[in-house]
């Protein structure tokens, strides 16, 4: 089952491209792209809900390996520790921990333990979204003036008349970053435990120069997301982690995952940054499970905590055809490029990209202290996620490096029954 998802997800992606490179109708697109992938996996069924956390453990030496990857990247990065999910093509899973939960007077850090994952959350984001387009709720290419045309801040951002719900998704609309903001920053520094409402968070790009035509270019910014998080509240009347809890969270028993909406967090690690952060933070910057800056300014642009063993099965169940309709699943992976030279495209909330290992679809996140990656490896079926209580020095391509090796060691000494 897991090289018919691979090939099926192959095409969607082939299909998606071909579809926005065309500069057809996305609707129309992904209907055709639809079909067609439906003839050419043979209509192959979902793995049945048995099969998804199959309970059978994994072999020892699979776990032994991931551990010993994990501690060796901990030593070579000069990191505290680390925690690192996997999921394997039949579904069962398993999670390893090395190192310590701080520099001195830590215990050793373990599997449960809880970090960050920054703007992974876009990733659910997206599939929220994604269901509400499933609903008829909402349509990707209706301008987002339909739900912010009459509010007084609208006709200041950026490009605003020409943006739509798509190009949030894949940030192709020349907004600004709001974090990266000096003032944003300045008034995080002033008051780190404020409480943000999303209209003070979009305040700082108002009257900001876009950077580029609508659609005429790519550049990632949390903004956009802040933007779709708004337009979930109001098309649902509910709050976003709501929608969030009671159609992902609890119906796929993701419950290592949960809002970091609060400074006071459950389980959370220390994680050490950089002397000279953005926030002015202290380099520890949680003790005792507590955050330096309300992390709730994250919101939709990230908005999680959780542990690496939850990230690996999101990536499993979301890139794996358990939560997204098949139409959505190729709106999703229809992507724009990010670099003329790097060979990535970003879809509605996925890096898409190929490597030694085949095509890989996932995300990575950043929170001060803390750094996340979670990828799918669509040939393969295999889904791998770490976490790092250290953001100093840590590229996302040492991160890329080890889930690629470990991924390596799942591809080789596992075959699916």
């Amino acid at each position: 089952m897991g090289n018919a998802n691979a090939n099926w997800l192959a095409l969607a992606v082939s299909l998606a491209s071909i579809a926005a490179s065309a500069g057809c109708a996305a609707h129309g697109c992904a209907e055709q792209a639809v079909a067609k992938c439906r003839q050419a996996a043979a209509r192959s069924a979902r793995p049945s809900e048995e099969r998804i956390g199959d309970p059978r453990p994994v072999p020892r030496k699979l776990l032994s390996d991931a551990r010993s990857r994990l501690l060796a990247f901990c030593q070579e990065n000069d990191s505290p520790g680390a925690t690192l999910g996997f999921v394997l093509a039949d579904g069962r899973t398993g999670a390893v921990a090395a190192g310590k939960t701080r520099k001195t007077g830590g215990r050793a850090m373990e599997p449960t333990d809880r970090m960050f994952s920054g703007s992974i959350g876009k990733t659910y984001v997206s599939a929220v979204l994604l269901q509400l387009a499933e609903e008829g709720r909402v349509e990707l290419d209706e301008k987002i003036a339909h739900w912010f045309g009459e509010k007084e801040w609208f006709a200041r951002l950026p490009n605003a008349s020409d943006i739509t719900l798509r190009m949030l998704l894949n940030h192709t609309t020349g907004i600004p970053r709001h974090i990266m903001t000096p003032e944003m920053q300045a008034r995080v520094r002033q008051e780190p435990q404020k409480v943000w409402r999303p209209e003070e968070l979009i305040a700082f790009v108002l009257d900001k120069e876009p950077l580029f035509p609508v659609g005429k270019g790519w550049a990632y910014a949390d903004t956009n997301y802040i933007l779709v998080g708004m337009i979930i509240e109001q098309v649902t009347g509910r709050t976003y982690y709501d929608e969030l809890t009671d159609r992902i969270l609890r119906p796929l028993t993701l419950d290592e995952t949960s809002p970091a909406d609060r400074p006071d967090l459950p389980g959370l690690v220390s994680g050490y940054t950089s002397p000279d952060n953005i926030f002015s933070m202290p380099e520890e910057v949680a003790v005792n499970g507590r955050y330096a800056v309300n992390p709730q300014l994250e919101w939709t642009g990230g908005g999680l905590i959780g542990t690496a063993r939850d990230l690996a099965r999101w990536a499993w169940l979301l890139y794996g055809r358990h939560v997204l309709a098949d139409t959505s699943i190729v709106q999703l992976l229809e992507g724009v490029p990010t670099d003329e030279t790097s060979g990535t495209s970003y879809g509605l909330g996925v890096f898409i990209r190929n490597g030694d290992l085949g095509l890989t679809l996932g995300h990575a996140g950043w929170v001060p202290g803390y750094v996340s990656q979670m990828t799918y490896y669509a040939d393969h079926g295999v889904a791998v996620a770490v976490q790092v209580n250290n953001d100093v020095g840590m590229s996302r391509g040492a991160l890329r490096g080890l889930l690629d090796s470990v991924a390596g060691d799942l591809i080789r000494q596992h075959t699916a029954p």
